[in-house]
């Protein structure tokens, strides 16, 4: 590889470990979509303890559990595409350097998809994981005897926060794989393309956490619900 290419790889980690310490950040100073939604969640999952049929609740945590579903299955089929090309052989090697990546040493190009896997690979993680706590949400939701004071409410919305929170924290970092996984692949066509690909990803996902008409109609139904 040559010193371009180690360059943009590390600004590629360096963007991708960095993500998580600059929304702790921006959540201190300005406030983040991700931040914003887990005192929303927070509500929900209090106003959800007030309710004697729990039946829209359910439903709202199927319709998550659903979507996590669809992108782990879709991660799935990614990882397998590319875990085919990578350990195939060298003829699926040669076959696949032969569609328009930039011609390169095999060793480079075989880091180059590894690179693409662990990004998927880690997102398929986050998938199961965020599943896993989702459905343990579900049973809380579905468990959660019928509280007779104020007091008991906000504990069980409390325990049911604290599972949810995570389970869709979780989503989003495995939601956030795809973006860097795409800019892994633009590292095939040369490394300013992944120097490229890994900035524009990067600052798209800080812009949609902290400036998007997303992100301000979140933060101002939280500031709503916070009065």
């Amino acid at each position: 590889m040559t010193p371009f290419d180690y360059a943009a790889l590390a600004l590629f980690f360096l963007c991708w470990l960095g993500y998580d310490p600059l929304l702790k950040v921006l959540a201190h100073r300005t406030g983040t979509l991700n931040d914003d939604m887990a005192i929303v969640r927070r509500v929900w999952m209090t106003a959800m303890t007030h309710r004697e049929m729990r039946l829209v609740d359910s439903q709202l945590m199927g319709h998550s559990i659903n979507s996590a579903s669809f992108f782990a299955s879709t991660n799935l089929l990614l990882i397998a595409a590319v875990a085919g090309i990578l350990f195939g052989g060298q003829s699926a090697l040669e076959g696949f350097a032969s569609v328009g990546a930039e011609p390169v040493p095999m060793p480079v190009l075989e880091a180059k998809l590894a690179l693409i896997l662990i990004c998927l690979v880690r997102g398929l993680l986050d998938f199961i994981w965020a599943l896993r706590q989702m459905n343990y949400t579900l049973a809380l939701i579905g468990a959660a005897p019928e509280a007779h004071t104020e007091a008991d409410r906000v504990a069980l919305g409390e325990a049911a926060t604290n599972l949810l929170n995570p389970a869709l924290s979780a989503f989003s970092q495995g939601v956030r794989g795809y973006y860097f996984a795409l800019a892994a692949a633009a590292w095939l066509f040369g490394s300013a393309w992944l120097a490229a690909g890994v900035a524009a990803a990067f600052c798209l996902l800080v812009w949609r956490q902290s400036a998007s008409p997303a992100a301000r109609a979140i933060r101002s139904a939280r500031r709503l619900m916070e009065q």
